[in-house]
């Protein structure tokens, strides 16, 4: 076994669940902007419905990227803990803490 592979498996340990984290900080925050958003167009005396549909459907759409790319990242979770096992022989029955779910759901869902 190459003496880089733990190193590598460590820098992924610590990359992979950061980057699940900042994509749900990242769909959070545009959540609450969409929030603002309708409050807004809601509370401001004398717009119309109409008016600020085109900010909030881009809205929608920018949450919907973040669910795919959460779904994405997930995946790829998955898929890094199948290698790891084909690799490195590592025997890996759960992710790190900071990790979420448990991997074989992830594999099977791709």
């Amino acid at each position: 076994m190459s003496k880089e592979i733990p190193f590598t498996a460590a820098r992924l340990a610590r990359d992979v669940p950061a980057a699940e984290i900042r994509v749900d900080d990242a769909l959070i925050a545009v959540s609450s902007l969409m929030t603002s958003v309708v409050i807004a167009r809601r509370d401001t005396v004398g717009v119309p419905a109409a008016k600020g549909h085109a900010t909030i459907r881009r809205l929608m759409k920018a949450q919907i990227a973040l669910v795919g790319a959460s779904s994405d990242i997930l995946r790829v979770h998955g898929d890094l803990v199948d290698i790891g096992r084909a690799t490195a022989g590592y025997d890996l029955h759960e992710c790190p803490k900071t990790g979420r779910g448990d991997p074989s759901e992830l594999t099977s869902a791709a």
